[in-house]
């Protein structure tokens, strides 16, 4: 039975926190060193866990995921175009305008909503240097694929790989596929450091310029080599995140419970259309996706509803990139019709650590619910 407006908001995601107590604990250090930024001892820490707990062999951190996609762009020296997907958030088109390349964008597939490999080489030109394609929700992209078309034509793969934390492909840690993979700290994802990124990537040449690059191209105490930036991940980030590295695996498992209730509530139901799984990926149950096509009722009325309710789904991603206000004059929406619908169509359901089971239930009651008064039966 639908019931009425819950008391508290159910927001689409909650972020994971370790016990204060441990936290603060791993406060004193840095108030007895005073050392709180510029790659200081728990900055050093937290790369060499997150490299093992990953399964990579190189891997640097930044303040955020973005920044850390941007200078990886820029540390491969590319120029013309970059081919990508237009579902995805805005950061990984403005990672590649921003260093004055041109993104040329490519349809997904409507299995698991990730880079369309059957449509990529179509769009390679001469003028093609890399390819950025997208993990979304964590469903992984046809990594062997792309690998294989990236040598072919001798491009860059570079992976916005937001969604994909510790996400293992046959027991192989996605981060070692292509030239790089930006992973994504924020505080919305499956695991945090407050705000804060890494790239990982297998050339360990790369890794002075890496270091470089976030901290404003220099290289010598007189010498400044290249235009960077302020990119570097703080203490207090490091510190954060080496307290959920402690507690990850738990919670990725209690995501993966609620995922499968969602889904045994809502899968086979008809207009309900749920991420194809690939059993050959170890999940993190990033996000729960849901793309109502043909059901009773709409996106963007399920959305009305649940809100209603107060509950705080979201669509994720609306709208595509390539119909943006500052792309809208260069790009259109219409040139990547799948990824356009399905914009149009999907709607991520709240998924968090610590959302009750009960509160699955609700939102899935108020959406079948809504549905039979929209005319028929289940």
């Amino acid at each position: 039975m639908m019931r009425g407006k819950t008391e508290d908001p159910i927001l689409v995601t909650r972020s994971s926190l370790p016990p204060l107590e441990e936290y603060v604990e791993m406060l004193k250090p840095i108030w007895e060193s005073a050392w709180l930024t510029n790659m200081g001892a728990y900055h050093e820490e937290f790369k060499e866990k997150l490299k093992e707990y990953m399964d990579v062999p190189c891997l640097e951190l930044f303040v955020n995921g973005h920044m850390a996609l941007e200078l990886a762009l820029q540390a491969m020296n590319l120029e013309g175009e970059v081919i990508t997907t237009p579902f995805s958030f805005s950061s990984t088109t403005h990672a590649i305008v921003r260093n004055g390349l041109t993104p040329v964008f490519c349809d997904i597939n409507r299995e698991d909503y990730t880079i369309d490999v059957e449509l990529l080489e179509s769009l390679i030109t001469e003028r093609t240097s890399a390819i950025v394609p997208v993990h979304v929700y964590g469903n992984l992209c046809d990594v062997e694929r792309i690998q294989e078309i990236g040598e072919r034509h001798h491009l860059k793969v570079i992976y916005d790989a937001a969604h994909a934390f510790g996400e293992e492909l046959d027991g192989r840690g996605v981060g070692q596929w292509g030239n790089a993979s930006m992973f994504s700290f924020h505080a919305t994802k499956v695991f945090h450091s407050i705000e804060g990124g890494a790239v990982a990537f297998g050339d360990k040449s790369l890794e002075p310029l890496f270091y470089q690059l976030k901290n404003f191209g220099i290289t010598g105490y007189e010498t400044v080599e290249y235009v960077g930036t302020n990119g570097k991940m703080n203490e207090f980030q490091a510190a954060m995140g080496l307290c959920n590295l402690r507690h990850v695996d738990r919670s990725i498992e209690k995501r993966g419970i609620l995922a499968a209730r969602y889904r045994e509530r809502l899968e086979g139901v008809e207009g309900i259309r749920l991420c194809r799984e690939n059993p050959r990926v170890r999940k993190n149950y990033a996000y729960m996706p849901v793309v109502f096509d043909g059901y009773r009722l709409g996106r963007d009325e399920i959305f009305r509803i649940l809100k209603e309710h107060n509950i705080y789904a979201r669509k994720y991603f609306y709208p595509c990139i390539n119909s943006y206000q500052c792309y809208r004059d260069r790009f259109r929406a219409e040139d990547t019709p799948v990824a356009a619908d399905i914009s149009k169509k999907v709607l991520t359901l709240p998924l968090y650590e610590d959302l009750p089971l009960e509160a699955v239930d609700r939102i899935c009651d108020i959406i079948l619910e809504s549905g039979k008064g929209a005319g028929g039966t289940e």
